[in-house]
């Protein structure tokens, strides 16, 4: 992994792959890091160059103090692809990594090749739960959420299976900033692109991938089912939860390598 110093911020990725290969940019999840792109990573990077990296406030990259906006999201992302003279890039980004996809279709479609759309959705409703989040991370951090976020992330076969995985994603979890976190949720509660992504998709004409898992509780089919409608795409589905790039790592993988 690597860090890089953009101004003030300070940005842990890991870019791995052929130097002449097309880029692939992985974005994670709210309380995640580029980790849970291991093994995608791993099935992809002999054709295609792999950029990882972590949002603000979360894993190695800085940590400022909240709330943080869209804007501040993809602002980042855009000024590491500057400082790495990265022109344009194929784009995956799960859940809050797919809002940030949105965002760059909106802000900076000149950016992207494809684009896929994981596990995520325009809008993630409401304010009111998003609002409890933030209260119950400052109270008692990340750790306090963990027994409820890890089954809608891994499904219960899933994680009786392969405990150790399981341990590893709750670890991630556990240990994500609290500050950081809560200043991402403060972002994902004000997104809404369901009336500037029909707009945005027609007039950047890019090539979109919405992927759903069949088991997700946090953002189900229906929702990327309507993401997809809202800005063209064609839909994958995954035997998965919410977190299917790690569920269904070699699925997952196939996707893309098909699609891109």
């Amino acid at each position: 992994m690597s860090r890089m110093q953009i101004g003030a911020r300070e940005v842990n990725f890991q870019l791995s792959g052929p130097e002449d290969a097309p880029v692939l940019i992985l974005a994670h999840p709210l309380g995640a890091s580029l980790n849970v792109w291991e093994q995608v990573s791993a099935d992809l990077r002999d054709r295609l160059q792999i950029l990882a990296f972590d949002a603000r406030g979360h894993g190695g990259s800085w940590k400022p103090q909240g709330p943080y906006s869209l804007d501040d999201l993809g602002g980042d992302l855009l000024r590491l692809l500057d400082a790495l003279a990265i022109e344009r890039a194929h784009f995956c980004g799960l859940s809050m990594g797919g809002l940030i996809g949105q965002w760059l279709l909106v802000h900076a479609p000149r950016k992207l090749n494809k684009l896929i759309l994981a596990n995520t959705a325009a809008h993630l409703p409401d304010a009111a739960a998003w609002d409890a989040r933030i209260a119950a991370v400052a109270e008692a951090g990340v750790a306090a959420l963990t027994p409820s976020i890890l089954p809608r992330w891994l499904s219960a076969p899933f994680r009786e299976a392969h405990p150790e995985v399981a341990a590893a994603i709750a670890a991630q979890l556990d240990g994500c900033d609290a500050g950081g976190y809560s200043g991402c949720c403060a972002a994902l509660k004000d997104a809404d692109f369901r009336e500037i992504l029909p707009v945005a998709a027609q007039a950047a004409e890019k090539d979109i991938l919405v992927v759903v898992g069949e088991a997700d509780g946090s953002t189900p089919p229906s929702m990327g089912e309507a993401l997809a409608a809202a800005c063209g795409a064609r839909v994958a589905r995954l035997e998965a939860a919410h977190l299917s790039c790690v569920e269904d790592a070699p699925g997952f993988a196939a996707l893309l390598r098909d699609f891109l």
